[in-house]
């Protein structure tokens, strides 16, 4: 049985062919806090910067969440309800270009489903955003699936992919329906009893509707802590 969840969740795992598409070298720092704040209540923060091969140093995004759980314990799917907001300032090799603010809606499962040693949980996102200087309001979904699983110790072997799905269209948001996608494979570890590194490989792949598509190969390093 673990053998079968195992190959079951390396083809999750897989990643999209770069092959004669557009492509970028990236590396992302990743800081995460979680903390329990009782009565189920939970908020974290997110701290993430990114760096290009072509763009250098382009973007540093923010994000505050306030969230609770849903029945007793979030029930058996582990359901937790969030509010939150991001700050987000774009730049080009280091000098500003836009800002751009997100509020955001999610709803989370952290228990959605068990296949022998894999587990799985999810989220769906509802993001509206605003860039400062252009008009209009950009509606965006992004449903999310990672699934973990114990390779070695307490080390775990982490896959995910993330869909953006563009709900409208306005002065920076123009594509419509699917704008990308994220695909990553990593490793998961405890540096301590609240703190955990990740470190891994994310694919983020670009729909161009007439034109050649986008990849994005990205280092990703995280720290997580909870508290």
């Amino acid at each position: 049985m673990a053998v079968g969840a195992a190959k079951a969740f390396l083809a999750m795992a897989s990643i999209t062919p770069v092959a004669a598409m557009a492509s970028d070298a990236q590396h992302w720092e990743i800081a995460t806090a979680t903390a329990n704040l009782g009565d189920g209540w939970r908020a974290s923060a997110e701290n993430i910067t990114r760096f290009s091969q072509t763009r250098g140093f382009y973007e540093l995004e923010q994000n505050l969440m306030l969230g609770h759980e849903i029945g007793d314990k979030g029930g058996p799917l582990g359901m937790v309800f969030y509010l939150g907001y991001t700050h987000d300032p774009q730049y080009a090799h280091g000098n500003f270009t836009i800002m751009e603010h997100r509020f955001r809606q999610q709803l989370s499962f952290d228990r959605l489903l068990t296949l022998g040693p894999v587990r799985i949980s999810g989220r769906m996102r509802v993001e509206q955003r605003w860039r400062e200087g252009i008009t209009g309001t950009a509606w965006r979904l992004r449903p999310f699936i990672k699934a973990t699983m114990p390779v070695v110790g307490k080390v775990m072997l982490v896959a995910a992919h993330e869909s953006f799905i563009d709900a409208n269209r306005n002065g920076f948001q123009r594509l419509g329906g699917e704008e990308r996608m994220r695909n990553s494979l990593g490793f998961n570890m405890p540096l301590n009893r609240r703190v955990n590194l990740e470190l891994g490989y994310l694919n983020q792949h670009g729909f161009v509707p007439g034109g050649k598509d986008t990849n994005d190969n990205a280092a990703t390093l995280e720290i997580k802590a909870s508290f």
